[in-house]
């Protein structure tokens, strides 16, 4: 008779459980789709020129030549693993990137600011800072965004929110339009004759080995004719010597045949000496020739290869770091060539000291952008402060750049170049595979320490870059197979 009771009670408390559930679902559904939302502009947008991450505010907000066209909620590090602020590029991307420090961690969309492991990717997102150092973003916007961006894209990571402002000064870099439209050709121009030095450069080497080759030869021959030619002359001494000491006819006749014979066959290794002294001075002085050719076109060929570098490094957007720590100037643009490893190597070849005013005075770090080409020919700059110290204008204003390194530049300036102005200097994330890495060091950086330093070993190795300083680094180890190891001996997803 207790069954029917319990059977009453048992439905109506069944119910009022799945309404509770299914209000939980719906609550947490609205407070995860508030959290991943993102905003997007209502318009084109074009290809992103940066992106600016607020710590503060857990957000990011891509820009194009027009302003903003995305922006989303974000999740940078916790406390203890901090994402350190500062100024980065995108540097790799990944489709299906795992991590290689934290349990093969999934990292969508990865697109890596630093070697030592700071990236952009996508992630869940709790509402708050929650990653061990990375700036998760929503699925949705990191898988956008992975297609849009390109290698050498500005990635500023801001303490608090920073916005881009429209900015001039006479410090920006001003390019000359006519060099700007003759750089294209003049960069084929001077591909084509590297292309026909380095292959003149090959031919003439051959013709000098193979000129010292039969130089060797015909050396060795001489060697050999002078030896025969000394043993001749030995012998017909001997004979000469043997016809004085003969003390009988008989002997003094055997002397003098011998000596007759010794005479014949010096006569004969003194033709032949004097044959092959003439044609060995004429091989002699052709490889000579040959060698001096060979010296003189592999300087052509290193002469035009660098200029062709240069024309070639033209026709992308410079990057330039201005150090108040360091009172120097650095100089980056992408070559585009492929590194082992992963990435592509920066040009770095350009360095020199800096002039700046009142140096012991903070100035604060500044990112100046070149937006777009103005109507004028010239370029369209914004400004973004990060760092206290001087305003935007002041901070230039106490700037004085190389006139040297001003003409190597300036007259090609791009949209998407950058002038970096900061107190800081450069990172030692800094290498051969990076642009720039800044962080503040007023601002925690545990996402950033507590990652092992990337290890770049001074040695000779393979010369991808061409010349510069990045031919003497060697091969970074292998972060791929260490990846796989790790995905084969764990099988876990995990969140970086």
């Amino acid at each position: 008779m207790t069954y029917p009771t319990i059977r009453r009670f048992r439905r109506p408390a069944t119910l009022a459980f799945a309404a509770v559930a299914a209000l939980m679902a719906v609550t947490a559904g609205a407070g995860a789709k508030e959290r991943n939302s993102s905003v997007t502009a209502q318009r084109d947008a074009g290809e992103p020129i940066m992106a600016i991450v607020s710590i503060k505010s857990q957000q990011v907000t891509f820009y194009d030549a027009d302003g903003w066209f995305q922006k989303a909620p974000v999740s940078t590090g916790v406390r203890g693993r901090e994402t350190p602020a500062g100024i980065f590029a995108v540097l790799e991307k990944d489709l299906d990137h795992h991590s290689s420090l934290y349990d093969d961690a999934s990292m969508p969309h990865m697109q890596r600011l630093t070697w030592n492991g700071i990236a952009l990717h996508g992630g869940p997102l709790p509402g708050y800072a929650a990653s061990h150092g990375c700036v998760r973003m929503p699925y949705g916007v990191a898988r956008n965004m992975f297609d849009k961006t390109r290698i050498g894209m500005r990635v500023i990571i801001a303490p608090n929110d920073a916005t881009p402002i429209a900015f001039s000064h006479p410090v920006l870099l001003e390019p000359d339009a006519q060099a700007v439209a003759a750089a294209p050709e003049r960069a084929e121009t001077l591909a084509h004759e590297a292309a026909e030095a380095a292959k003149l450069a090959d031919e003439t080497k051959k013709a000098a080995k193979k000129a010292e080759r039969e130089a060797a030869s015909s050396k060795a021959l001489l060697k050999k004719l002078e030896r025969r030619k000394a043993d001749a002359d030995d012998d017909l001494a001997d004979a000469t010597k043997a016809i004085d000491r003969a003390k009988s006819d008989k002997a003094k006749a055997r002397a003098e045949e011998w000596k007759l014979k010794a005479e014949t066959k010096a006569a004969d290794a003194t033709a032949k000496l004097e044959a092959a002294k003439a044609e060995t001075a004429p091989k002699i002085d052709a490889a000579v020739q040959a060698t001096d050719a060979a010296k003189a076109a592999a300087t052509r060929k290193t002469e035009t290869a660098k200029a062709a570098e240069a024309a070639k490094l033209a026709l992308e957007p410079v990057s330039i770091y201005i150090s108040r720590a360091t009172q120097k100037i650095y100089v980056r643009r992408n070559t585009h060539k492929r590194w082992p490893d992963g990435g592509e190597v920066f040009d770095a070849t350009i360095e020199a000291p800096v002039t700046i005013r009142d140096p012991d005075k903070p100035i604060g770090t500044h990112v100046f952008t070149a937006m777009a080409s103005d109507d004028a020919g010239g370029l369209r700059w914004s400004a973004v402060t990060i760092d206290e110290g001087d305003d935007a204008k002041d901070a230039l204003d106490r700037v004085t750049i190389p006139d040297e390194v001003l003409q190597q530049i300036a007259p090609t300036a791009l949209p998407r170049s950058s002038i970096v102005v900061s107190d800081e200097p450069l990172s030692k994330e800094t290498n051969y595979r990076t642009e720039f890495v800044a962080v503040l060091s007023n601002q925690p950086q545990g996402g950033f320490k507590t990652r092992r330093p990337t290890v770049t070993t001074v040695k000779p190795w393979e010369d991808v870059g061409g010349g510069g300083f990045f031919s003497f680094f060697g091969p970074p180890p292998d972060r791929d197979a260490d990846q796989r190891r790790r995905r084969r001996r764990t099988g876990k997803p995990a969140w970086w």
